[in-house]
């Protein structure tokens, strides 16, 4: 547990495009609330070279940081008094959407998986703790020919909406550059 005390419930959205700079705004924001924060990855780890870059994420955020991993059930791990950086929630959203042990025409609906990712979102986020969630705008590009990415999409963006809908802050992260969307 971290010495540092904290006085409310804060959920804290920061969204961009791939490389925009999220994660690292994240973990600097974290940085600054806590000495200790935890960092709880939501990748599912399918191949060796993914496994290495999970290492080196891990080794350079340092020994202050308590590394979870969890793709799917985040309100198993307890983060009371913390301040947690969920990275992220497209892979999160992945992880309820696509289910390795299914067939494609057997995955869960958008609404399926929207509802079971509000759930999930709402049960984690009772918890008295500083919650930082870095997602993606993948849906500013334009419109996929795949008809399981445009699905995906839709998923996404409502899931983000649903975030930012209870969020007290959301950043919009530009080439680098943290732009307060809701304060």
């Amino acid at each position: 547990m971290s010495n540092f005390a904290f006085t409310m419930k804060k959920i804290i959205l920061v969204t961009g495009g791939q490389r925009s700079g999220k994660s690292r705004h994240a973990e600097e924001l974290a940085l600054k609330l806590s000495p200790t924060p935890v960092y709880l990855a939501t990748a599912h780890i399918w191949d060796d070279e993914f496994r290495e870059r999970v290492a080196k994420h891990q080794e350079r955020r340092g020994s202050n940081w308590t590394n979870v991993e969890e793709e799917k059930f985040l309100s198993k791990h307890n983060v009371e008094g913390r301040v947690v950086v969920i990275d992220c929630i497209t892979l999160w959203a992945t992880n309820f959407f696509f289910d390795s042990n299914r067939k494609e025409d057997e995955q869960p609906s958008v609404e399926e998986a929207l509802k079971d990712l509000e759930q999930e979102f709402d049960r984690f986020t009772q918890q008295e703790a500083t919650f930082i969630f870095v997602t993606n705008e993948i849906g500013s590009g334009g419109v996929s020919e795949s008809k399981v990415q445009r699905r995906f999409t839709d998923l996404q963006g409502w899931f983000n909406q649903y975030v930012a809908s209870k969020a007290d802050e959301v950043i919009l992260m530009v080439s680098g550059i943290p732009v307060p969307i809701k304060k």
